[in-house]
């Protein structure tokens, strides 16, 4: 395993992050508690997770995820051999059945506690906001369209205040954000320099080889402000393993069990995973360790987020972190980039 850094801080995590959020719907807590066994053992120490999972969010499955991890701790006592992330859920319909507070003190406290009991674990390493409250083009949206009804009032100032706090009390160690744009994440960095409050360490966004926005400014802000990518979905639901191409997806598939995930297998990205799995063929590589490779090695990412439902994908997954792209097929791969850029943003 390879390993870096949380940006400005002494702690040690995998530049392989295991992620979490098909337990308790894809996968059963045995499942996870195998691959979270797996993981350990081949050096990843990093966790994410956070308070929606399972995906697809509903009440049945709210929290789900983070108990399967806190029982795993509980039989295992594995707790101190894990940094471990999880994020307090933005408002919408799609979490309404959590809160509809938003990132309120008495919201963050509330997930917070919520979460340290579901964990069973007295602290969290890694806390994110899951997603922007105000209304700004996430979640696939290409293009930022200003609405001036957004009801939405800046409260960056109160959010860093209420999470000082939280840390202060022991309850969480570093703060990350997630689903941000270049605007929102540099307001909290002027709020936590200009008033000494806590800085983000992370962001984490989505970023695969079809979807690329990230670089377009994003890129800049994380290495000039030293602020790591924890970059989500970089195998794009599974696309990028070729198996939906191939035909060869299991029944239990993602994008088979829940085809409203379609966004990265639009004709454009189709087009582009073919271009790209050929390069990887014609190199001797599977596409998924040429996909996750393309993803560990750029500048700007502290740990790529890999999610699995079985162990055979999680194996190729970890395994990934010994590939490494040469110039000539990092060649290859932007050509593709640049007649079909960021196909599923």
């Amino acid at each position: 395993m390879k390993y870096t850094t949380l940006p400005n801080t002494n702690i040690k995590v995998s530049k392989i992050c295991l992620g979490t959020m098909t337990w308790g719907n894809q996968n059963t807590q045995d499942d996870g508690f195998a691959q979270m066994d797996y993981a350990l053992n081949q050096g990843v120490n990093f966790f994410d997770t956070a308070e929606m999972y399972a995906v697809p969010a509903s009440p049945e499955t709210y929290g789900s995820t983070e108990t399967i991890i806190g029982n795993w701790f509980a039989k295992t006592g594995n707790r101190d051999k894990v940094i471990l992330a999880s994020k307090i859920a933005g408002n919408g319909d799609y979490t309404a059945h959590i809160r509809t507070n938003g990132f309120a003190p008495e919201a963050l406290k509330e997930a917070v506690n919520d979460s340290l009991k579901r964990l069973q674990t007295d602290y969290i390493d890694l806390y994110q906001l899951h997603w922007p409250e105000r209304e700004t083009n996430y979640f696939g949206v290409r293009d930022y369209k200003h609405n001036p009804n957004d009801a939405w009032e800046d409260n960056f100032n109160e959010v860093l205040h209420t999470l000082d706090g939280i840390i202060k009390a022991g309850k969480i160690r570093n703060v990350g954000i997630s689903n941000e744009k270049a605007w929102g994440t540099m307001r909290y960095l002027e709020e936590s320099k200009l008033n000494n409050l806590p800085r983000m360490a992370t962001i984490q966004n989505p970023y695969s080889l079809l979807c690329r926005t990230f670089e377009g400014d994003l890129a800049e802000v994380s290495i000039r402000e030293n602020i790591g990518l924890l970059a989500y979905s970089p195998m794009a639901f599974g696309v990028l393993s070729g198996k939906y191409i191939k035909g060869t997806a299991a029944d239990n598939a993602r994008l088979k069990l829940f085809p409203r995930f379609g966004r990265y297998t639009n004709p454009q990205a189709t087009e582009a995973t073919k271009k790209y799995l050929k390069i990887a063929e014609d190199n001797n590589m599977t596409l998924a360790q040429m996909s996750l490779a393309f993803v560990t090695q750029q500048p700007f990412v502290t740990s790529n987020i890999i999610g699995a439902t079985n162990l055979e994908q999680l194996k190729e997954n970890i395994d990934s972190v010994d590939v490494v792209l040469n110039d000539e097929v990092l060649a290859q791969i932007n050509e593709v980039h640049d007649t079909i850029p960021n196909p599923a943003p």
